[in-house]
């Protein structure tokens, strides 16, 4: 579906926010949001577009039949990440139609968006060349291993076993901490963390206005 409306002259500077799992993203992007910092969330859209009725039902019905589906209408989120997990194809194949969909809906968000800077918060985001090339600065939340696998049991019971094998599917953490512009080490009890967000929303501050200067 085509968009007719035209980019604004100096779009918000985008700045991604990404960390393996359990390393507190979602409490950092909280924290950015009530600095009133525009978020767009690419899971939240995930979510959005398998709900039921949700843009991506259809297609995921035709690619992998009602079994994929919960009864009532969802995509069953539990059986397709399984599903995935373990077959390489399927995902190919899921993220053909999930992608596309997320990546328009995030365009939408992001051209419709009035603060300075968008964070947009996205797990797998050095994974992604497209995603990745989007952004002007990314930053990454990070914690020790073992801080993950306790804080991921707490929220949601899965063996330790099943954690470890998330982690190991994902970017490795030196990797990642190679890779990011800027760190948020999260890894203690969260007292500092408020006043490190508010460091780096100064920061972004600073780079949009740079960034709109230099267009203007």
């Amino acid at each position: 579906m085509a968009h007719s409306s035209m980019p604004p002259a100096n779009p918000p500077y985008p700045v991604g926010l990404t960390g393996g799992i359990g390393s507190g993203k979602s409490t950092v992007a909280d924290l950015f949001a009530a600095h009133g910092v525009v978020l767009i969330d690419a899971d939240a859209l995930a979510h959005q577009i398998t709900t039921p009725g949700g843009l991506a039902i259809d297609a995921i019905r035709a690619a992998f039949g009602e079994q994929a589906l919960t009864p009532a209408g969802a995509m069953d989120r539990d059986r397709m990440r399984a599903l995935v997990f373990t077959d390489n194809t399927a995902k190919a194949r899921l993220e053909a139609i999930l992608h596309p969909m997320i990546r328009e809906e995030s365009n939408r968000q992001y051209l419709a968006a009035t603060s300075p800077y968008v964070l947009f918060v996205v797990p797998l985001l050095f994974e992604s060349r497209d995603w990745k090339t989007r952004m002007r600065r990314t930053l990454l939340v990070d914690c020790p291993e073992e801080e993950q696998i306790r804080r991921v049991q707490q929220r949601s019971g899965l063996a330790t076993e099943q954690i470890r094998a998330i982690i190991a599917k994902q970017m490795a953490r030196a990797q990642r901490r190679e890779l990011a512009d800027d760190i948020i080490d999260n890894g203690g009890d969260g007292s500092n963390l408020a006043r490190e967000v508010a460091g780096f929303h100064h920061h972004y501050l600073e780079l949009a206005q740079q960034a709109a200067q230099s267009v203007s």
